[in-house]
């Protein structure tokens, strides 16, 4: 009897030694308070590294101090400036160093304070600049706020915009002001006089005259905001002026007060009238304004400028209405004369980019096209004749990073071994000798030195955190900056599901890619829900094997036994022009039968079950959402559109004309493919949520669709956010909110 009691004792004693033991090792699971308060599973980065002229160095603010390192040996340099050093005169608090931009000369330094946003991209603040030899903290300019402030070339001028007019600071002996009225020439009654800041502009007037800045439109679909540019030699300013009084205003409410405040701002809608546009060149010595020869068309755009080496020629895009056809053009400063070099047409629309660079021996300019079917790069002379393409393929240029022009090597991200991939190139001048640097089975993205004698590089998979590395311009590691070794084990101890690429074909033979994320305890012999969590707008990606593609919302979700998948769409970006354009005219048509055809496949299989099939998206996701829900109703049970476009028509004239045209010449593809028009065909539950305070997509798309629902007699759930921009993030608490109403939903109805 002893024996088998010592015998009992031990087999419990084991047991309860191995139930404590697997207790202590027993995964967490994930909370939104994990992803959204805490942010537990946060990657880190390498950040604000920005390479010093001599290739050499670098400065990065760490802590209280800006201060440059060695990029070879990542040693401690020394100290540009503290932040007890930028303490404004009279004033206690320092203007925080996070933010700065260096002169070219490195002589000086701007930096910013009290920034605030104007729209999504533009912001406004007060600027101050730092002598580094003087050690002297003066501020830009006094009165209200400045935007866009800029050194000139040389670092003796400052340039920026305030109340839509241009200024200029002098930081040296002064300027010359001839005496004119804004660099008109049309007060001659004056005496000139040296002065600190000069106004080189003097119509400018909210909604109405903007110059040296962009209106909305352009900074949100062409994506800059600061439109003035200084020639290389400091002598120049070339600058947008937009005559914005025929554009159509939209107001929007803010709430808070007794009265709501309503703003008013310009917001072109699809087929409505743009600002009228104008390029100007400032001669600072003289005070005199030349005007730019843009043609005799009106109803262009001019997506970019930019000066030539030489500094009396600057280039011009510009583009027609439809923008199907591209116009690189020189213009003279003196005179204002301009010239065609090169013209480019496309039988659906071309896209805007950053890569165009002019070369030292101010005789060519490299650029990239999709005119072959795929972008690549091509070298022109400044007459327009092409000198060679550089790179070839069925594959694309994603970035131009640059030229080393000493080296004749050419730096560039593209797509070549898949389009999930991003892999750091280089390729000789000659199109010869083309390497691959980094990235190869993920994605990689890098930021060269000024001499391009280094690279900073960004890694990462789908599955594995950033591994950012500073290699030499052959590609070889030299050490590594960041591993987010403590993330990969946080992964592991919140059992972080594997996410899994696949492919399937719709029924008229088009290969699509999406990922799939099972949950962690996934059974084949049982039957899941699945989540679509989408974007799919034109160019876009979201099936692409880089960190992130799959958040940590996303394996929440996952750990509630949902299946969540991703699928790129015809329209999607990355696999040449023919698959991102063939959506031309009919925007949503080939998104939403794509999604339709994913959900399809996806019921297919053992494992799915095909009546729990939901999606979410955000804006053009949102769009898709709402397009799927009705048009797809029979797959798709239950659905989220944040902040989504429900009729084009509704939306702005850059973005929906470049795919759409005008309503007046595409009214079918408009009414066919806006999801307000079918929502009679709704059978599934559906949350629909907007911030109401959205200059973008305006909450006016979400209510006609409510209209349109009550009509159908559909039931919906809505959630609102006062005062939120398109992000909702604006307002207290906003994003935590959202996605806890998101979460509640999805969970509830899938």
């Amino acid at each position: 009897m002893l024996k088998m009691i010592e015998k009992f004792l031990l087999i419990f004693l084991v047991a309860f030694l191995s139930a404590a033991g697997y207790s202590q090792v027993e995964n967490k699971k994930i909370t939104l308070e994990d992803v959204f308060k805490k942010r537990t599973f946060s990657s880190k980065g390498v950040y604000g590294m920005q390479p010093l002229k001599d290739g050499r160095y670098f400065s990065q603010v760490k802590n209280d101090s800006l201060n440059v390192y060695d990029y070879a040996t990542g040693d401690y340099v020394s100290t540009i400036v503290t932040s007890a050093e930028l303490i404004p005169e009279g004033d206690t608090t320092p203007v925080p160093i996070s933010s700065y931009e260096l002169s070219e000369n490195e002589a000086r330094i701007l930096f910013t304070a009290d920034e605030e946003a104007i729209y999504r991209h533009s912001t406004k603040a007060y600027y101050y600049i730092y002598d580094i030899e003087t050690r002297k903290l003066i501020p830009l300019s006094s009165g209200e706020k400045q935007r866009l402030a800029t050194f000139s070339p040389d670092g003796n001028k400052v340039a920026f915009v305030r109340d839509n007019n241009i200024f200029i600071r002098d930081l040296g002996s002064g300027i010359w002001d001839p005496g004119t009225s804004g660099g008109q020439g049309d007060d001659t009654n004056r005496d000139p006089v040296f002065t600190a800041e000069m106004q080189i502009t003097t119509d400018g007037l909210f909604n109405e005259i903007i110059n040296g800045a962009t209106d909305w439109v352009y900074e949100e679909e062409f994506g800059f905001t600061k439109a003035f540019f200084w020639s290389p030699d400091s002598k120049r300013i070339a600058y947008y002026r937009f005559d914005e009084k025929r554009v159509k205003e939209y107001k929007l409410e803010y709430y808070g007060d007794i009265y709501p405040e309503v703003y008013t701002y310009k917001y072109p809608k699809a087929g409505e009238d743009n600002s009228l546009i104008e390029v100007k060149i400032y001669h600072i010595e003289t005070g005199e304004t030349v005007p730019v020869d843009l043609g005799n068309e009106t109803d262009i755009y001019i997506p970019r400028i930019k000066w030539t080496k030489n500094p009396k020629s600057l280039a011009l895009y510009r583009m027609n209405r439809y923008q199907n056809k591209l116009e690189l053009i020189l213009a003279d400063a003196e005179s204002g004369k301009s010239t065609v070099i090169l013209t480019e047409n496309n039988a659906w629309y071309i896209d805007i980019t950053d890569d165009w660079t002019f070369l030292k021996d101010g005789k060519s300019v490299l650029l990239t096209s999709e005119k072959n079917g795929y972008n690549h790069i091509y070298l022109y002379d400044l007459n327009g004749s092409l000198i060679r393409q550089i790179t070839s393929g069925m594959w694309e240029v994603t970035t131009l990073y640059g030229v080393d022009e000493e080296k004749g090597l050419v730096y560039f991200q593209s797509d070549q071994l898949s389009p999930l991939n991003r892999e750091v190139n280089v390729v000789g001048l000659d199109g010869k000798g083309i390497q691959t640097l980094s990235g190869i089975d993920g994605y990689s993205r890098a930021q060269f030195n000024a001499d391009y004698s280094f690279y900073v590089n960004n890694w990462s998979d789908i599955n594995t955190p950033p591994v950012i590395t500073l290699n030499k311009a052959d590609g070889r590691e030299v050490r590594v900056l960041q591993a987010n070794e403590t993330l990969k084990e946080r992964m592991k101890e919140y059992d972080f599901s594997v996410v899994d690429f696949f492919t399937f074909k719709t029924d008229d033979g088009m290969e699509l890619n999406g990922w799939m994320l099972k949950p962690p305890d996934f059974d084949p012999g049982k039957k899941y829900p699945v989540l679509f969590t989408i974007y799919g707008g034109p160019g876009s990606q979201t099936v692409t094997n880089r960190w992130g593609s799959a958040s940590s919302w996303n394996q929440l979700m996952a750990q509630h036994g949902i299946i969540v998948v991703s699928v790129d769409n015809r329209g999607t970006g990355a696999r040449g022009q023919e698959f991102k354009k063939c959506t031309y005219l009919e925007l949503g048509k080939y998104e939403t039968s794509d999604q339709i055809e994913a959900a399809k496949y996806l019921g297919s299989l053992p494992f799915i079950d095909k009546d729990r099939v939901g999606m979410w998206g955000w804006s053009f996701g949102g769009y898709l959402t709402l397009s799927c829900l009705t048009k797809g109703a029979d797959y798709f049970s239950m659905g989220v559109a944040v902040a989504p476009v429900t009729n084009w028509k509704y939306y702005d004239n850059i973005y929906t004309e470049r795919f759409m045209r005008t309503p007046i010449e595409n009214m079918k593809g408009y009414e066919d493919n806006s999801p307000v028009n079918h929502a009679k065909k709704l059978k599934g539950k559906v949350l629909m949520i907007h911030g109401m305070a959205d200059d973008n997509v305006h909450a006016q798309n979400t209510y006609d669709m409510i209209t349109a629902l009550v009509a159908a007699d559909k039931q919906f759930e809505l959630q609102v956010y006062p005062n939120s921009n398109h992000g909702i993030y604006s307002g207290k608490n906003t994003t935590w909110h959202n996605y806890t109403r998101m979460t509640e939903f999805i969970l509830k109805n899938l």
